[in-house]
């Protein structure tokens, strides 16, 4: 009897046993699974403000491929903004714009023509430069799950990217010259660009979007 009950005993040790070790990647992977979280906001804070800092120089380019023309010049910096907003999304095409905007009222040269520093903000192409980060955001939150499968739709949010940065331009410009002389010096010359460079922004999506799908490849 008594072996019989250490039998019986030694097999309910031996089954309790077995249960523990079956239960416990469950464990080990609830600890992974906590500890991902935290990882994986640390890869995505470096990796987003290394997207911001190539946004940045993308935007600064952008600025000195420049024609002058008074009082406003032309640039490329509405397609640089757009194609972040469309590529980043909305929140972080909005803060590579705002980060580009903080080092030029810092001093650094990345406004068009090398300008910089607060006066920057206070000229008449200030209006353009506020701008930019709404256009950004804008034409990131309009594009979302559209770059490639429809492009109507993509092309429709590159043209309201470009119209907001004009209307900022405009509001912004006719403080200095009258509603009137400001569509005619900062608004109808850049509208064929603006259409231009809204091409130039959907065929720049579809070529990352090839591009992309060849790695996955």
């Amino acid at each position: 009897m008594w072996r019989i009950f250490a039998i019986d005993t030694s097999v309910r040790l031996d089954m309790s046993a077995s249960n523990k070790q079956e239960e416990s990647p469950p464990m080990r992977k609830s600890a992974s699974t906590n500890a991902a979280p935290f990882l994986s906001d640390s890869n995505t804070l470096i990796r987003n403000f290394g997207l911001a800092l190539i946004g940045s120089c993308l935007l600064t380019l952008s600025s000195y491929l420049s024609v002058p023309m008074v009082p406003v010049p032309i640039t490329m910096q509405t397609l640089a903004v757009t194609l972040i907003g469309a590529l980043y999304g909305w929140r972080l095409g909005f803060a590579t714009v705002v980060f580009w905007l903080a080092q030029g009222a810092m001093g650094l040269p990345v406004f068009a023509g090398g300008a910089s520093g607060l006066p920057a903000f206070m000229g008449p192409t200030a209006g353009y430069l506020v701008a930019f980060p709404f256009a950004a955001a804008a034409t990131g939150w309009l594009i979302q799950g559209a770059k490639v499968g429809k492009p109507i739709l993509a092309m429709s949010a590159m043209l309201i990217g470009n119209a907001i940065c004009l209307l900022g331009g405009l509001v912004w410009l006719s403080t200095f010259t009258g509603l009137g002389q400001a569509f005619v010096l900062g608004v109808a010359p850049f509208i064929p660009g603006a259409v231009i460079k809204s091409i130039m922004g959907v065929a720049a999506l579809r070529l990352v979007y090839e591009i992309g799908r060849a790695r996955l490849k």
